[in-house]
C-alpha cells in the first residue's frame, strides 16, 4: 500500500513516523485540510484538555479520510501544528496510539496561534 523509505545516512525517526513514504504508482492523491478539535455538531472546541482536543482532531481527520474513500493506513504524510511544543510528547503518544504502522512521514511545526484558540491541528495527505 505504501513503500517506507529508510536510510542509516539520516537520523532515525524519533517518534511514530517514517523518514519518507512513497505512494504506489497510479495512486489517487488526496490532500486533507487541517483539522482541529472541533465538535462537528457544535463547531466549538471539545474541551479544555489538550488530550481531548488532539483526539477530536484525529477523529475529525479520520472522518474526512473515510469520506475520501480511505482508511488511516492510506495516510502517507501528516503535518502536526502545536501552539506549545511542550505538548509535543503528549501529541506524539496519542498519534502513536491512533495511527497504524507503518507510520506515515510527518512534520511537526510550532505555531503562534490556531483558529478558534485551538492548541493542535493535523493535516494529511492520502494515497488511495
Amino acid at each position: 500500500m505504501k513503500d517506507i523509505i529508510h536510510t542509516e545516512q539520516a537520523p532515525a525517526a524519533v517518534g511514530p513516523y517514517s523518514q519518507a513514504v512513497a505512494a504506489p504508482a497510479g495512486a489517487r492523491t488526496v490532500y486533507l485540510s487541517g483539522q482541529i478539535g472541533l465538535d462537528p455538531a457544535t463547531g466549538e472546541l471539545v474541551s479544555d484538555t489538550f488530550d481531548h482536543e488532539v483526539r477530536q482532531a484525529f477523529a475529525n481527520m479520520s472522518a474526512v479520510v473515510a469520506a475520501a474513500g480511505g482508511k488511516l493506513e492510506n495516510v502517507v504524510k501528516l503535518t502536526l501544528f502545536l501552539t506549545d511544543l511542550g505538548n509535543f510528547a503528549q501529541a506524539n503518544a496519542i498519534m502513536a496510539e491512533l495511527i497504524p504502522q507503518p507510520f506515515p512521514a510527518r512534520s511537526t511545526v510550532g505555531v503562534a496561534a490556531l483558529p478558534k484558540g485551538a492548541r493542535f491541528e493535523v493535516e494529511a495527505i492520502l494515497a488511495l
